[in-house]
């Protein structure tokens, strides 16, 4: 009786588990915020009750990396798991950047398409797939979203774009706000509300079924445009520093309107949410904090490339913790496809599935080496250590975990490290594609001999 009754439990248990529907992911994506910004950050100023709220569920994690310290190149890393250059996406895909097959305008540079997308996989393990706000991916129609794994897309083509609705068409095309395939129509309201609501819609209208929701917003990058009643909420603030505090309180709310819309479903539980940022912020258009860290956007100091990342899995990864090992945005694909049930069959990926890492099982690093590069400019980081080259002075080398301001370049004291490292880096160099784009006048000025005079011998 005791066995038969084994049997059936067994039975049971396995029936359960094998109905069981793989999780819904949401992935909520700032753009151009700052590390210091919100409150699961240390910040006193900001109010991001929401975040904090996510932060304190799930996992913080303390070394969180974008894959490049500018938009276009990191969200092509984010969508491919894979380093951007490896396929060429080193530049921002911007007016100004030229190459043999891409105009002026910017439109016909994109992620290539031999390229698997996150939105690639999960549809093809049976996942809704959509995608809100900000793409920068290409504005040419064949990179248009809903052709690289996107069931759905609510946002805009280009890079930025008004918070408010445009009354005349954009100077850049590709910010027309545009729903599906070719349907322009300008929003009502402050764009950040719109989209969170819009990610809402989607997830009640898919809650019988496995989704993907990547909300991506452009709060809050430039222009500095907030609503009067947020801007109300910071009166010890002034100039940039208080709208850009109205702006992160309508991202942090919208982010809200999503959560709280999980719950209401009864599909938090489900849900794998993660919420991290582009690449560092830039101090000096949008007044956002870095610190402790130094750099901005655009730059490979900390503050660049280091962004504020939380995941939370209910019943899955331990709430109310942080992680303290580097971990990238790269990951985010594997992570997500694993989670799904789904196999990586198309170019292999750099990043790793973050889940038997955070969850305990295994203790060694998820990333031994990290690698980054934009021109001449490059950095890797092998474990603690990370050494920038630059095109015009000597590299730098610090050691992390002991100077995350990056104060103390350690280069003069440890020689053989530095060039062992630049021979790694240049080892690594040497399996990358060519940018497909690049600004024409920088490389006009491309001094290589002045470069090389900093570039140990490599044999």
């Amino acid at each position: 009786m005791t066995r038969l009754f084994l049997i059936i439990l067994l039975l049971l248990v396995w029936a359960m588990v094998s109905n069981a529907q793989p999780p819904n992911i949401v992935l909520l994506f700032a753009d151009d915020a700052g590390y210091a910004d919100f409150g699961f950050q240390g910040s006193e100023i900001m109010k991001t009750p929401n975040l904090d709220r996510l932060a304190k569920e799930g996992v913080r994690f303390t070394q969180g990396y974008v894959q490049a310290s500018t938009c276009g190149p990191s969200r092509a890393a984010l969508l491919t798991g894979r380093f951007a250059q490896r396929f060429g996406f080193e530049e921002n895909n911007v007016p100004g950047y030229m190459s043999e097959v891409s105009a002026a305008d910017g439109t016909e540079m994109g992620l290539p398409l031999d390229q698997q997308t996150m939105a690639d996989y999960l549809q093809t393990a049976g996942y809704r797939t959509a995608i809100f706000g900000k793409w920068h991916q290409g504005g040419a129609d064949r990179f248009h979203p809903t052709k690289r794994g996107f069931d759905e897309f609510y946002g805009f083509r280009g890079g930025a774009r008004s918070y408010f609705p445009y009354t005349q068409p954009p100077g850049d095309p590709q910010n027309r706000l545009e729903r599906g395939y070719n349907q322009f129509e300008e929003h009502e309201g402050y764009l950040t509300d719109v989209l969170g609501d819009a990610a809402a819609a989607f997830i009640e209208a898919n809650k019988d079924q496995p989704f993907f929701a990547f909300v991506s917003f452009n709060g809050v990058h430039t222009p500095t445009e907030a609503l009067p009643e947020d801007i109300t909420q910071f009166p010890e603030l002034e100039g940039k520093r208080q709208i850009l505090a109205a702006m992160t309180l309508a991202l942090d709310r919208a982010c809200g309107v999503v959560l709280d819309k999980l719950e209401e479903l009864g599909l938090a539980d489900n849900t794998l949410v993660v919420f991290t940022n582009d690449n560092g912020g830039p101090s000096d258009r949008n007044a956002s904090v870095n610190l402790p860290l130094s750099g901005t956007k655009s730059n490979h100091m900390e503050g660049g490339l280091r962004v504020p990342f939380v995941m939370r899995w209910p019943g899955v990864l331990p709430a109310n913790s942080t992680y303290d090992l580097p971990v990238s945005t790269i990951d985010l694909l594997p992570t997500f496809v694993a989670a799904a049930g789904g196999s990586i069959d198309g170019p292999a990926v750099d990043g790793v599935d973050l889940r038997p890492f955070i969850a305990g099982e295994r203790e060694d690093r998820p990333h031994e080496v990290l690698f980054w590069k934009k021109e001449t400019r490059a950095v890797m980081r092998e474990g603690d250590w990370k050494l920038i080259r630059f095109s015009d002075r000597p590299a730098h080398l610090f050691k992390i975990d002991e100077d995350m301001a990056e104060q103390n370049d350690l280069a003069a004291q440890y020689p053989d490290r530095v060039k062992a490292m630049y021979k790694a880096l240049y080892d690594w160099e040497m399996t990358l594609e060519r940018p497909m784009w690049m600004l024409h006048r920088r490389y006009e000025k491309y001094d290589v001999d002045r470069m090389l005079q900093y570039w140990p011998n490599h044999d």
